[in-house]
């Protein structure tokens, strides 16, 4: 990959994603659940990151190309049908339920900006698949079955979280989930889906690709996002005012990301 290459890369991924995401924003306010906006995310991520593997940005071999691509349509498909089934039985997203409110008779507008800021922020993880797929190594070796060890267990791990949280709400039983994972962090899905990004880095960084080292980006941009600005933060707040002193508990007594055994917990 070149200095040009690269530029043109970065810019498809911005303007992919900015087309996806005002797609998003008719989406939401054509449907009125903004829970829709997060499908139209993942699709739009899976798609320009396949279709910028498969763009000659770079001469990675076709071998990996189509491995990393397979990567990322496995992760739009798992995640995007899960978001998809869980919207289509909400009536909103709560944090941008949230947001809408304070923004008043302004929300269309001001929602609008924030999708197309989300899709700036989405361009570490396009790159980090594009430079993943146009790693020039001519054949298949340890960077990448790291990187499919990688990516089957945040994949995996990220599926287990959402059905154990989509049974205990199933169940009908009400309260906190804290059972199989999330007895042991209050967001494993979250943590899985921080493991699964280390994926393109791996595969990036095989046999010293010096462009690879850009790709670290991806894992930290999405575990940035994830625990300090549109996960954790939001979702954590929307809890607490649900369900007030038995979530302060819980969180007393269980770790926020990684999995650890619960505090106070007996063998």
């Amino acid at each position: 990959m070149t200095l040009v290459s690269f530029v043109v890369a970065v810019a498809f991924v911005a303007a992919a994603m900015s087309a996806f995401m005002a797609l998003a924003a008719v989406a939401e306010r054509r449907t009125g659940n903004s829970g829709w906006i997060d499908v139209v995310w993942t699709f739009g991520l899976g798609l320009t990151g396949i279709a910028g593997v498969l763009l000659p940005f770079g001469t990675g071999p076709m071998s990996r190309r189509l491995l990393v691509a397979a990567l990322a349509l496995a992760w739009a498909l798992r995640l995007g049908l899960h978001i998809a089934q869980r919207t289509a039985g909400i009536a909103e997203d709560p944090r941008y339920a949230k947001l809408k409110s304070a923004w008043g008779n302004d929300a269309p507008r001001q929602l609008a900006r924030l999708l197309q800021m989300q899709a700036l922020a989405s361009i570490p993880l396009g790159l980090g698949i594009i430079l993943a797929a146009h790693n020039p190594t001519p054949a298949l070796g340890w960077g990448d079955i790291a990187g499919i060890a990688i990516f089957v267990t945040g994949l995996v791990g990220g599926a287990l979280a959402d059905s154990q949280l989509r049974a205990f709400a199933r169940s009908g039983r009400g309260g906190i989930c804290d059972q199989g994972l999330w007895r042991w962090s209050r967001h494993p899905n979250y943590f899985f889906e921080c493991v699964l990004w280390c994926t393109y880095p791996a595969i990036a960084l095989a046999a010293g690709y010096p462009w690879g080292w850009l790709a670290v980006l991806a894992p930290a941009c999405i575990t940035l996002l994830l625990t300090r600005i549109s996960g954790i933060p939001p979702l954590e707040e929307h809890m607490l005012a649900k369900h007030g002193d038995a979530y302060r508990a819980y969180q007393n007594r269980t770790s926020a990301l990684i999995p650890l055994p619960p505090k106070g917990a007996t063998r």
